[in-house]
């Protein structure tokens, strides 16, 4: 009689969170794509499709995304709905991808997350042409663990695209479009078009689809879609928005403009235009889901001044101030350059920036360049991160060589920047220095987490 310890054929249940991040780490990673469906709706099969046990809200679109599902998330839980998220790439861990009630799994309920869908990853492994994915199972993960909670409603953020994306098994009942820009073009296409018919791939029939103001291709691809499967289309600028915004001590005061009602003298303790128009999408597509029924202004209210979003333009230091913001393609960094100008008055401003191999780098400087007195550019710790030697061959080109340092290591180059800050800051009378920390999740995950240790000193300090 065989144990599960000599068997083979039996998988070895995880005890520890570090043994379940090695064995999801172990599999094909995030970047290594094969554009079908199959291997995930197998898994979920063989999980009893936990994820048709629940409603569900599912967001697609460039930027954006992780801010608009916490928010979504934190207007579902108002309403005193149970909620389960899913958003990737995670800031510092990856426990924070899967969260049940507004908060991430701990250890050991990831470590159960795993276990629950452990057993089938060598069944679907050994029937597939291609083995699953660390994408793949984190989302099986996921789906099993709301069905387990149970939750209300998931709010579910695609990995990359939309028919393709392995959350896609999952049929929303509101599919939410948010801005749609050139970004992973390697694997979506490099064309808007291109880029478009593969995030409609969430409007599902039936379906409320809730739309971002988009460039006219990219609309009528989404209008196309919502009538090829009779789905409902609720339009930015037409059928709900943003009325007013006023930068405000902490984020900004915005009054927006609902499906069902105006909400005035709404505060969000997060910057910028861009947030404003999350919170936007958000407020139509939680009233989409809940019916004909305005959500009540103080429950507005109230479940915005909660919301956060961290590694989105968040202060995690002052003396000099050190903000992070996990902007990684051109579209992204205008954004939070705008939001910048428009809620800090820094001078002098020093960039932060280690960005990945496969993104637009010159694009994503040149967006910053006009706010940035200096950059240092440096590089994360992943394989997948650009050499800090090529992606400084690239700031020289857009800043000029006398803005630009070089420190490969993220903790030499924080403590450059923040030294440059304080010495800017005297000499100059505009406004207090700071720096701005950016260029990918991965960088303003590692910052944050460096930032975050009690016995490291402020950088720039001197002991």
């Amino acid at each position: 009689m065989s144990t599960r310890d000599d068997d083979p054929e039996i998988p070895r249940l995880a005890e520890t969170f570090d043994e379940v991040e090695d064995a999801l780490l172990s599999r094909w990673p995030e970047t290594r794509l094969e554009p079908s469906l199959d291997r995930i709706r197998a898994f979920c099969e063989l999980l009893g499709d936990p994820q048709a046990t629940y409603r569900s809200i599912h967001l697609t679109g460039t930027n954006g995304k992780t801010s608009t599902a916490r928010m979504v998330d934190t207007l579902l839980r108002a309403l005193d709905l149970r909620t389960g998220r899913f958003t990737s790439p995670h800031v510092q861990r990856m426990t924070e991808r899967i969260s049940i009630d507004g908060e991430p799994l701990d250890d050991d309920a990831f470590v159960r997350a795993f276990n629950d869908v452990a057993p089938y990853i060598g069944l679907v492994d050994a029937d597939q042409p291609h083995p699953l994915s660390f994408f793949e199972t984190v989302v099986a993960m996921a789906y099993a663990a709301f069905s387990d909670a149970p939750v209300d409603v998931a709010v579910v953020e695609v990995g990359m695209g939309g028919s393709w994306d392995a959350t896609n098994v999952i049929d929303g009942d509101v599919a939410v479009l948010l801005p749609v820009a050139v970004d992973h073009a390697r694997y979506l296409g490099d064309s808007l078009a291109a880029i478009a018919r593969e995030k409609v791939g969430i409007i599902k029939p039936g379906a409320v689809a809730v739309v971002a103001e988009q460039s006219p291709d990219v609309a009528a691809i989404i209008g196309e879609r919502a009538a090829e499967v009779g789905a409902q289309l609720v339009v930015e600028g037409v059928d709900f928005g943003v009325v007013t915004r006023l930068p405000a001590v902490g984020g900004q005061v915005v009054s927006l403009q609902g499906l069902r009602a105006r909400y005035d003298d709404v505060f969000m303790p997060l910057y910028g235009a861009h947030q404003a128009q999350n919170a936007a999408m958000a407020l139509a597509a939680v009233e989409a889901f809940v019916g004909d029924q305005p959500l009540g202004e103080d429950l507005v209210r109230e479940a915005f001044a909660q919301v956060t979003s961290p590694g989105r333009l968040e202060v995690v230091r002052r003396s000099p101030t050190i903000v992070l913001d996990a902007a990684h393609n051109p579209h992204g960094a205008e954004a939070t350059a705008a939001a910048l100008e428009d809620s800090f008055q820094f001078s002098p401003l020093i960039g932060v920036i280690g960005v990945m191999n496969d993104k637009d780098a010159e694009g994503l400087l040149a967006a910053f360049e006009p706010h940035l007195a200096h950059v240092v550019v440096t590089q994360n710790s992943t394989e997948r991160a650009m050499p800090v030697a090529d992606l400084a061959r690239t700031a020289v080109e857009v800043f000029g060589e006398d803005r630009v340092s070089v420190a490969p290591r993220l903790a030499d180059a924080i403590d450059q920047a923040a030294a440059l800050a304080e010495a800017g800051e005297a000499v100059s009378s505009m406004g207090s220095g700071a720096v701005l920390v950016t260029g990918s999740v991965v960088t303003v995950g590692e910052a944050r987490t460096l930032l975050e240790r009690p016995a490291r000193s402020a950088p720039g300090a001197t002991s």
